[in-house]
């Protein structure tokens, strides 16, 4: 997906949804801070979306705009209905949310994940394609490791174990992006 494609799902999903501003928090909200964002980061061909005000109205952006939808088949791309408690974020997330809106938007707003914040979600959640996100975020100089320390300190695990894990996580990506021997 590219930063036209998600500005258009935004102005579709807040049609669809008739309201006027759309949270994005999967991978493509990169796209709000890095508008041409590299090409490995930008893979996904669906936007995880909400509305901001309104989130019990995911299902209607899912059955209008969603997967194998008449949109999906139309443009090759979708958004996908979620609300906030999809993702696992650091405290004052929604303070740091950016904003796109333009021409392509027609005056809705997206509010995408700072970058942190998305590299957190994804560092959380684990899976093998979120950690070779994070990666390519560091890599690119997208992300800061110590922001991305200081804000894993921020979440309140409900697992024992979760914020060893997702330490865990970043000190394995720092070490083979950065050659970084102590993970710090």
């Amino acid at each position: 997906m590219n930063r036209n494609q998600l500005e258009h799902l935004i102005r579709a999903a807040a049609g669809n949804a008739d309201v006027r501003e759309i949270v994005v928090i999967g991978s493509q909200s990169i796209l709000g801070a890095f508008p041409n964002a590299p090409e490995d980061l930008l893979v996904s061909m669906e936007a995880d979306v909400f509305p901001k005000d309104r989130p019990e109205l995911s299902i209607v952006i899912e059955g209008s705009i969603g997967e194998r939808s008449m949109f999906h088949e139309t443009f090759g791309y979708y958004a996908h209905g979620v609300d906030e408690t999809t993702a696992i974020l650091p405290i004052g997330w929604q303070e740091r949310l950016v904003r796109v809106e333009n021409e392509n938007t027609r005056g809705n707003i997206g509010w995408c994940l700072e970058p942190h914040d998305l590299a957190i979600s994804k560092l959380v959640a684990g899976r093998e394609k979120d950690l070779s996100f994070i990666a390519s975020l560091i890599r690119h100089g997208m992300v800061s490791e110590a922001i991305l320390r200081e804000r894993l300190s921020t979440i309140d695990f409900t697992a024992k174990d979760g914020k060893a894990r997702s330490l865990s996580r970043l000190d394995q990506i720092a070490r083979s992006v950065l050659g970084n021997e102590s993970g710090t």
